[in-house]
């Protein structure tokens, strides 16, 4: 009775820690995080930080006149009264909760078998009605989208709020399982203390259970022995001395767990020979950092604004900025969706439709590793956990500089209950010295002529943490057009216990699958594919893609000194495989996005490029079980006519999938795509080679790509941009000198 007392307090104890570990917000591993007071606050009414046509400080002030003040920290939003205002709004905490009433009633939810909901997310109306819609008008019928498990079944189904109607879809024959809930990842990682056999081996490789640390790791496909139940693969760690408990891997010790009914379906051990790393520098909060008196550290930075931020958030979610005006939301499986991103034309006025819905359709990260622990580790972060369930609470002077605004998101639980995922998402201006554009006469012209203009641009940012790595998605809108889509990757590596200290103990032809980062730890070597659907309305729905081949031409003989030079030849795809693309370093091309029906003055079809960037490819072989889930990556670009029904690229249900539902699937099928509304996909890939950098936890890399306007504006579009001028800017001086 006493021990199982003891486990049931063991269980609730890590159930807690837990999901307080999956909400910390992790202090970056810098040499000091930005606080509110050592930042000036330059608004207006700040005596330190003025402008120099408004006033100076004419005596310093004393203490109690509050000389730095503090912002206020982001606002904490009431979602009770949330109500939506444009027919792209997410689901709000009423809504959600109505849907919950609504579903108790069903028939489906009505018996007493086990259900959970794995996503409730709004249905968004067809795109005819919301391109027709306008602010003013009468909201559009709001619908919710939901993928439950009933009585170990999958269900999608389609709830009418207003009228409580209730619409049963056909999941069809597909594998896979929906994206776990929460739920599911908690109780998984405690499950496994319920069997002796699992609490006698942490004990026999030296653990206290109170020091346990397990995590849940989807397990890919590989064969019939995973069919027909959903599975899920629990390793742990050791969390003695160090908060980073990712650094000491109980290496080799891996359980296959029934994640329905908890039950422990087999225990593989076998790394009993590997030690536990030492805890001894993996910890990175910055509170426990030995700090070397000699090291520069760069001051306090901040960029103010004191006339306050140039954009505006019109009901919560309608962002509008120089030109530029978008939809923003909070999604539990994409992070954050892009909806309806126009930008203003400078010489008619009017606002001009650039992208219909952008995103993160899915994220495939498989390691290279193909021993018993290790093989399965191919995760699809968006499909198997949610990148947007992952979202951690953004960190303000950090995440985000002072004047950010802050969007939460509003989630559904296992049971259905909503729940807000606070400061999920900010928007702000960004300013680093840049240059917009730029042209200084030379002096043999004779012309004093220098015109600079400055590059401001704004970002909407969320930051999952996937368990142990860190992703930063950043959509950057710029005054010229351009839309950059980049992602950063920092957090803490996923790392492999061994019994070597130095390289120089590994026999000469022995594969480590990695790098050895410091004693008994060994760094993975892993890829990241992010892939993006991009829906593009470039002036209107019916849109062509344009492959541009840039081609070496010879000259003729006698016709020019010259023997090669460069051609631009266009190629409009017809059908999705025309438009199925793998980079090429020496077959470069251009590709665009094109309405064909709308041209220039001078004849050219208004369109916008998009700029690849990150081109790192998949080389794992076709027919390894991971590729063929994570086929989407064979290609970096594909081009696909617009079908509501197909927005994931690993499928709608990815865990456990074989890779029947993918964005390659769809593409095979060949449709026409010339002329009509089409999605673009891109997709951002990272070769990651471990490095001692990386240890204890890595400095962020980053790519990212462009879509940018390729004869879609009559001229320069900033051509009219004013200079920065001096007496429009603060003046700050430094603490020291006050």
């Amino acid at each position: 009775m006493e021990s199982r007392n003891f486990l049931r307090f063991l269980f609730i104890f890590l159930s807690v820690s837990l999901v307080l570990f999956f909400t910390w917000v992790h202090l970056p591993y810098v040499p000091q995080p930005n606080s509110t007071t050592d930042l000036l606050d330059c608004s207006t009414n700040s005596p330190w930080c003025t402008s120099k046509n408004r006033f100076r400080p004419i005596n310093k002030p004393s203490t109690a006149d509050n000389i730095l003040e503090k912002p206020p920290n982001p606002k904490h939003h009431n979602h009770e009264s949330d109500t939506p205002h444009h027919p792209l709004d997410p689901l709000t905490i009423s809504e959600i909760n109505k849907v919950r009433t609504i579903l108790k009633s069903h028939t489906l939810f009505k018996s007493s078998s086990p259900c959970a909901f794995h996503s409730i997310v709004l249905e968004e109306p067809d795109k005819t009605l919301v391109l027709k819609w306008k602010k003013g008008d009468s909201m559009l019928p709001r619908k919710a989208a939901v993928v439950a498990r009933v009585a170990g079944k999958s269900y999608v189904l389609t709830v009418d709020i207003s009228t409580g109607e209730v619409a049963v879809q056909e999941t069809g024959s597909r594998s896979g399982y929906p994206t776990m809930t929460i739920e599911d990842m908690t109780s998984s990682t405690w499950a496994p203390l319920s069997n002796a056999d699992f609490n006698r081996t942490i004990i026999e490789r030296g653990v206290d259970l109170q020091d346990l640390a397990c995590l849940p790791i989807s397990l890919g496909w590989f064969g019939e022995n995973e069919e027909n139940r959903r599975l899920i693969k629990v390793q742990c760690y050791s969390m003695k001395g160090t908060a980073n408990f990712y650094m000491r891997p109980i290496e080799g010790l891996t359980v296959l767990l029934d994640m329905d009914s908890k039950e422990v379906v087999e225990i593989s051990d076998k790394g009993k020979d590997i030690p536990i790393p030492k805890a001894a520098n993996t910890d990175y909060r910055y509170s426990v950092q030995e700090i070397n008196p000699e090291m520069m550290f760069v001051n306090p930075i901040s960029i103010e604004q004191p006339k306050g931020p140039s954009f505006t958030v019109e009901d919560e979610h309608l962002v509008k900025w120089a030109n530029w005006e978008f939809h923003l939301k909070p999604d539990p499986r994409a992070g954050v969706i892009i909806s309806r991103a126009k930008v203003r034309d400078p010489d008619s006025g009017e606002m001009r439709n650039v992208m219909y819905k952008g995103y993160t359709s899915e994220l495939f990260v498989p390691y290279m590793d193909p021993t018993d622990a290790w093989y399965f580790k191919t995760y699809m972060d968006a499909g198997e956990y949610g990148f947007g369930l992952q979202a951690m609470p953004l960190d303000p002077l950090n995440d985000c500089p002072r004047n950010a605004y802050y969007m939460d998101g509003v989630f559904a639980a296992g049971d259905g209950t909503p729940y807000v995922r606070s400061h999920m998402v900010c928007v702000f201006e960004s300013y680093a010295g840049d240059i917009g554009w730029r042209h200084s006469e030379s002096p043999i012209t004779g012309m004093e002529i220098r015109e600079v203009r400055p590059k401001v641009t704004l970002v909407a940012r969320m930051a999952a943490s996937v368990a142990n790595y860190d992703y930063i998605v950043d959509w950057e809108f710029q005054t010229d057009g351009l839309i950059r889509i980049k992602v950063g990757l920092s957090g803490i590596l996923m790392v492999k216990g061994t019994s070597y200290v130095n390289t120089n103990q590994v026999p000469g032809q022995q594969n480590l699958y990695g790098t050895l980062l410091s004693e008994n730890v060994i760094g993975v070597v892993h890829d990241h594919y992010v892939t993006f659907y991009l829906d593009m309305d470039i002036d209107g729905s019916d849109n062509s893609f344009v492959k541009v081949n840039i081609q070496k031409q010879r000259t003729s003989p006698g016709e020019s000194p010259r023997r090669s030079y460069l051609k631009a030849i266009r190629n409009v795809a017809k059908t999705e495989k025309d438009a199925q693309i793998q980079l090429k370093l020496y077959d470069p091309s251009e590709f665009h996005v094109v309405n064909p029906m709308k041209r220039t003055r001078v004849g050219n079809p208004v369109g916008y490029k998009l700029v690849p960037g990150g081109t790192a490819a998949s080389l794992l072989d076709h027919d390894d079980p991971p590729q063929k889930r994570g086929a989407f990556t064979n290609n970096q670009i594909w081009v696909t006519p617009y079908n509501q029904s197909e927005q994931w690229a690993g499928g709608l249900f990815a865990y456990q999938s074989q890779g029947e539902d993918t964005l390659a699937v769809w593409s095979e099928r060949d449709r026409p795509i010339e002329n009509k509304d089409i999605v673009l996909w891109y997709t951002l890939g990272f070769h990651h080679v471990p490095c001692q950098e990386d240890f204890p936890i890595m400095p962020t890399v980053s790519s990212s790509f462009d879509l940018k306007p390729v004869n879609f504006f009559e001229s320069n579009p900033i051509l009219r941009i004013p200079p920065n001028v001096e007496k429009d800017l603060p003046v700050c001086k430094p603490a020291a000198s006050a």
